[in-house]
């Protein structure tokens, strides 16, 4: 399971901006904010956008100023992947150390809609486990069980975490993971394809 919530896209106008700043060419822009204060993308801007794009990544630097800051609920397992895109990206988390004990334990917390019914009743009688800690640990504030509840959980414990991250990063993501076996980046992968100009400036081909 994964979900995207919250995605904001920023300074489209100025990485166009920067795009024509080495030819002087910005009397050619024909970009403009519509109605709704989204940012559309003229005829001569997309065209030189999308070559640009297409020219390599020394020459499409521009994307890496067009920034998107998204909340993401997904499994450890997949923060797990997820976390070897350090550069340029930047996460913050719900916590697990902080606030682990602050809610019952219940399958809603937990990505399990591919496990089979003999999983399902594994991870039941782990949540039944783990709740049984969490009360004890309310109760008494024993730190055995805040380690208990911290080393038993499972890796498809769901997180949230608002990451900020550019257009640059998401074209590594989508070339890297659209095939991936795990179906959370099947979805990651449909949510960059849904951002402004998805096709033409990052799913486009290399």
């Amino acid at each position: 399971m994964l979900k995207t919530e919250r995605t904001c896209v920023m300074n489209l106008d100025g990485a166009m901006r920067g795009a024509r700043n080495p030819m002087n060419s910005w009397a050619r822009s024909d970009s403009y904010f519509d109605e709704n204060g989204n940012y559309v993308l003229g005829e001569n801007d997309l065209s030189l956008a999308v070559r640009l794009r297409r020219a390599g990544s020394d020459h499409r630097k521009f994307i890496r100023q067009i920034f998107v800051s998204v909340d993401i609920t997904a499994p450890l397992y997949w923060w797990k992947e997820f976390d070897t895109y350090k550069v340029g990206t930047v996460a913050n988390s719900t916590s697990t150390m902080h606030k682990i004990h602050s809610k019952p334990f219940s399958r809603d917390d937990f990505s399990c809609d591919k496990c089979s019914p003999a999983a399902l009743a594994m991870l039941d009688s782990m949540i039944a486990h783990l709740e049984e800690t969490r009360l004890r640990f309310v109760e008494t504030k024993d730190k055995q069980d805040w380690y208990d509840m911290i080393q038993l959980l499972p890796s498809s414990y769901n997180q949230m975490r608002t990451v900020t991250m550019n257009y640059e990063n998401l074209v590594n993501m989508y070339f890297a993971r659209r095939d991936h076996k795990l179906d959370e980046w099947h979805v990651l992968c449909d949510w960059i394809m849904s951002l402004p100009y998805a096709h033409e400036l990052i799913a486009c081909d290399i």
